[in-house]
């Protein structure tokens, strides 16, 4: 149960779980990409995304300065059900909704 405890602990933080959602639904983003959809600073968001990394819930991958992002493949039956969730019962949340709005308009700068 331990794993499982602090699995919902990383997730029981707002921005955590939006970043969440965001992967799930997006696939691997940058960070740039992630703080604009957040209206937060990337500062913010590489602190929040690097918990989730040490909780093994994200992957990175670097591309030039840019760091990339993406859900670890699910571990078990737990994290496959919250993937699911996070992709089905959370896309018409008024916080998730208004997130992806603002992922349609963003781009990394060059």
């Amino acid at each position: 149960m331990q794993d499982e405890a602090a699995l919902f602990k990383v997730l029981g933080d707002p921005t955590r779980l939006r970043l969440a959602v965001m992967l799930a639904t997006r696939g691997e983003t940058c960070v740039c990409v992630l703080a604009q959809a957040l209206d937060e600073p990337d500062f913010k968001v590489s602190r929040h995304l690097s918990i989730m990394r040490s909780a093994r819930m994200v992957e990175s991958r670097r591309e030039g300065t840019w760091m990339h992002y993406k859900l670890t493949e699910p571990r078990n039956c737990l994290e496959r059900c919250l993937q699911e969730c996070f992709r089905d019962c959370l896309a018409d949340h008024k916080t998730v909704m208004a997130d992806a709005s603002r992922l349609t308009q963003t781009t990394c700068a060059k």
